[in-house]
């Protein structure tokens, strides 16, 4: 993807082409509009209906103020309240709008409006990652003869005084974009093309690129180990799986942070058969491991102080004659034994056991897993707002932090020994489905079976936030904003 060059100035460069201003439905900010000598001449478009400002309205002027070629005007709305949906809703139709024009430098002013309880840092990182993100183009020769998207846009200078605290707000737009960037290619390629071995080739040339340390263990290593819980979800596809771990070394001897991804490149149900229509959508079951590995890339263009390692269960879960079947009783890495009642529920199984080794391998101060992992949350959340489960307040609290300033939301549900007696087995230590009741909260129960020690730790459904359906379908990006937000605040 193309990077855009971003740039903070109080002044208009003298190569800038393109001035960007917003417009709110009280005509304001006048006094910038007047400082371009532009209030009279915006005050009469919008009195002869030419331009209405309504949120994400635009409007191109050519003749404009020197040494600009063209102005963008951008319709913001109602100036209070400005909600941080409508400031995104406007930057969105900004950035359409610029790219469909000519420019090639734009001076945006845009970072000077922003909602009241944010600040001047959360306008800028907005206004950088939304332009970044625009440039985002599904381009992997699988689709077919296409011409290759080449914007003109290079260069964005905001209206902003220059330090270094700005500069390290647009360095960690630009790195969550390009993360973003790499888990939606990665979540949108075919089934046939993203196999385990993909993610694992994909973490090998990130380890390559930014200096990573990178293992992969294979089905023998699985074996050797015990991870009876993993493997009972790889039985059934021809498709090796792959236990992908990344480690990324910026604070000495730190014990690091663990991020864990469902990498189920291809979820069919097993035995327990999805519905055919729609499946097609389960090539997104990776997308937890996707977002891991965009995570990954963003730090390794940012070099946080900090320790960080990825964990990547990967496998495809599909129906054969050597398939798990309900009914099944395995032994996982831990020692606790699952009896299968749902085959279906197969990201838990690849969870418990990377959740597992990854402790006992690398011995992590906190653990976040993500996975697309029950249509439960989808019923709960819908697909605005990713589930959050933990074991610790804290660190919830840091997430949820992330989450809201990035617009990246998670939501706390509970853990609870009540919601354990749904879990019971007659013949294991545990069934790996808890009924229809609460299905999200008893899969986040499960895997907290898996976490040792008390360690802090918390879960991430991504299940309704991970990709869209429909005529835009395609995968987000989410939840590496809040990822990336969240490991920078822990190196600050």
């Amino acid at each position: 993807m193309k990077q855009i060059q971003f740039h903070c100035q109080p002044t208009a460069p003298q190569d800038a082409d393109t001035l960007v201003l917003p417009v709110t439905q009280e005509q304001r900010p006048q006094e910038l509009y007047a400082q371009f000598g532009l209030d009279e001449r915006i005050e009469r478009l919008i009195e002869a209906g030419d331009f209405e400002p309504e949120n994400g309205r635009t409007l191109v002027l050519f003749e404009a103020p020197a040494p600009f070629r063209r102005v963008l005007l951008v319709g913001a709305g109602e100036r209070e309240p400005m909600t941080p949906k409508r400031y995104l809703d406007m930057l969105g139709a900004a950035a359409n709008a610029l790219d469909h024009s000519g420019a090639v430098h734009a001076f945006s002013t845009l970072n000077t409006l922003h909602p009241l309880e944010a600040d001047a840092d959360w306008a800028l990182y907005h206004n950088a990652l939304q332009l970044q993100r625009s440039f985002y183009d599904y381009e992997h020769e699988s689709r077919g003869d296409r011409p290759e998207r080449d914007p003109k846009l290079a260069r964005v200078t905001f209206m902003e005084e220059d330090d270094p605290a700005r500069q390290q707000v647009l360095a960690e737009a630009r790195a969550t974009a390009l993360g973003m960037s790499l888990t939606r290619d990665l979540a949108n390629l075919p089934p046939n093309i993203c196999t385990p071995q993909y993610l694992a080739d994909t973490a090998l040339g990130l380890a390559e690129r930014y200096g990573f340390e990178v293992q992969v263990l294979e089905r023998e290593d699985m074996e050797r180990l015990g991870m009876g819980a993993l493997l009972a979800v790889a039985r059934g596809s021809e498709a090796p799986p792959k236990l992908i771990a990344l480690r990324y070394n910026g604070a000495g001897d730190a014990a690091p942070i663990a991020l864990v991804g469902k990498g189920v490149t291809f979820d069919s149900g097993g035995i327990s058969l999805k519905p055919g229509a729609g499946m097609d959508e389960m090539k997104y079951d990776m997308s937890g491991a996707a977002a891991v590995l965009g995570t990954f890339q963003a730090l390794g263009e940012l070099k946080p102080a900090l320790n960080v390692v990825g964990v990547i269960p990967a496998t495809e879960n599909m129906p054969s004659g050597k398939a798990a079947k309900p009914g099944d009783v395995i032994r996982s890495l831990s020692g606790k034994t699952i009896e299968i009642l749902n085959t279906d529920a197969e990201g838990r199984l690849i969870l418990c056991d990377a959740l597992t080794w990854a402790q006992g391998t690398f011995k992590p101060a906190q653990i976040v897993d993500l996975a697309t992992l029950t249509g439960a949350c989808i019923i709960a959340l819908g697909h605005h707002i990713s589930g959050l489960m933990s074991n610790d307040d804290a660190l919830a609290e840091r997430l949820g932090e992330a989450g809201e300033w990035t617009y990246d939301r998670l939501w706390r549900l509970p853990l609870s020994e009540e919601y354990d007696q749904q879990l019971k087995s007659n013949f294991a230590d545990m069934a790996n489905i808890g009924g229809r009741p609460a299905g999200t909260i008893t899969a986040g129960q499960f895997l907290a079976r898996f976490i040792e020690d008390g360690r802090p730790w918390a879960h991430l459904d991504i299940a309704g936030t991970a990709w869209v359906s429909g005529e835009k379908k395609g995968a987000t990006g989410r939840p590496v904003p809040t990822l990336v937000r969240w490991l920078m605040a822990q190196a600050r």
